[in-house]
This record gives C-alpha cells, structure tokens and sequence, in this order.
C-alpha cells in the first residue's frame, strides 16, 4: 500500500505527524509506515478530525509524541499489543498547556459533544486522548 505521508488531513495535521515518532530508529520508521492498513487510515483521519477540535480550541499547536504504534512495535516494548495505538485511534499529545490543563478541555469538548468520547489519561509530560467507543479515564 503506497501511503503518502505528508497528506493533509485537517487544516493543521498531516499524515506524518501520526506515523513518524522521534523513538523509532530509522529501520523501525520504515516498517512502522510499511504496517499501516486502510483500517488505521480510516482511524488515524478520525483522530486528526478529533485533535483538530481541540486543538482550535485551545488556539495553539498540539505536537503529537506518538500516535501510531504498530503490534510488534508494542510487542518489542514488553506491552500487551491491545493498545489504541495499535489501530490508529490513539495519540499522546502535548502543548503549552500543562497535561492537566489540556486534560479539562478535552473533558469540556466531550461534554459538549464535540468530540469523541474514548480514552483521556493525563501524565507528567503528556496527555493521551484516544477515540475508542467507551469513555476510559486515568
């Protein structure tokens, strides 16, 4: 499958933005964007339809850490394989505002259903929002 990675998805978000991550070595980003299907595509335009609400909210950038991670990717790191990531519908993004902050407009935006509600977890350098079907909070 040829993937063009510098696709644009919404006004500010480009394919590479969700396939290209500074922990893979350059022999891993090879296989990661060989590992994409039309189903983590399918999912990967969702997600960027998704940060892109919030990311006009919150009126500045969002840099995405990582967001695909294929399963032997997963697996090479000692994880289950069962992650969001592994489908597309995951990313773990950071701004100016601190996770915390940026975890409260993501729960502002569900609430007004402008957004999907999935997965929120808040970390020390990070916030990871997912849009699987079931709210997950941590």
């Amino acid at each position: 499958m040829m993937i063009d990675i510098n696709q644009q998805l919404t006004k500010d978000f480009t394919l590479r933005e969700f396939l290209v991550s500074k922990f893979y070595n350059e022999r891993q980003q090879k296989k990661v964007i060989a590992s994409v299907t039309p189903v983590v595509l399918k999912n990967i335009q969702k997600l960027a339809e998704n940060l892109q609400i919030i990311r006009d909210e919150i009126g500045v950038p969002l840099i995405i850490n990582i967001a695909f991670r294929p399963e032997w990717w997963e697996y090479l790191q000692g994880r289950s394989g069962k992650s969001k990531h592994v489908l597309g519908m995951a990313a773990d993004i950071v701004c100016s505002l601190s996770p915390s902050e940026l975890r409260k407009v993501i729960f502002k935006l569900i609430s007004e259903k402008k957004i999907q509600n999935g997965g929120v977890g808040s970390y020390a350098t990070f916030t990871h929002y997912d849009i699987r079907k079931i709210a997950a909070r941590w």
